[in-house]
């Protein structure tokens, strides 16, 4: 980007994992888009602990997907209070078979994958059993992102 380009927002992605502080992120991204006109990604990206679970059959699928689904509810009044567009996707945060699959790198691809301009994404210690899934993102994305970051 050139500076004498203005800065512009399109999409913001905003992974998220179910905790009140991805909560607060989406409030942050919807705020950042509202401002650029832009649409906002929520990713919720499932921890390790879920993953082996629904690998092993001892976690219920349809549990999963209702807690997301009202997650993805609760986060999608934000959005409509504020008339901006939010689309939604889940993802495993982690895999048993491939060793690069990281929350971060779930993040960045996603960013590439959906041509995102701006990230925001919490940094503060989540609390919960979903604790290890966004802290472990969060560091990877500031560091290698090529979009600018928001760190709440």
């Amino acid at each position: 980007m050139d500076a004498s380009e203005p800065f512009t927002v399109d999409t913001v992605l905003a992974p998220v994992d179910g905790s009140d502080e991805s909560a607060t992120a989406v409030e942050y991204a919807v705020a950042v888009a509202d401002r650029y006109d832009a649409s906002v990604h929520a990713l919720y990206v499932l921890g390790r602990g879920v993953v082996r679970g629904l690998d092993a059959g001892t976690v219920d699928e349809g549990a999963v997907a209702e807690n997301t689904q009202d997650f993805f509810d609760e986060i999608g009044a934000v959005a409509d209070d504020r008339g901006v567009p939010l689309s939604t996707a889940v993802d495993d945060g982690f895999s048993q078979t491939r060793k690069t699959r990281h929350p971060g790198n779930v993040v960045l691809d996603t960013a590439d994958a959906i041509d995102a301009d701006f990230i925001v994404l919490p940094r503060e210690p989540v609390t919960g059993t979903s604790a290890e899934v966004l802290e472990k993102a969060a560091e990877y994305v500031l560091s290698y992102a090529s979009q600018p970051v928001l760190s709440v």
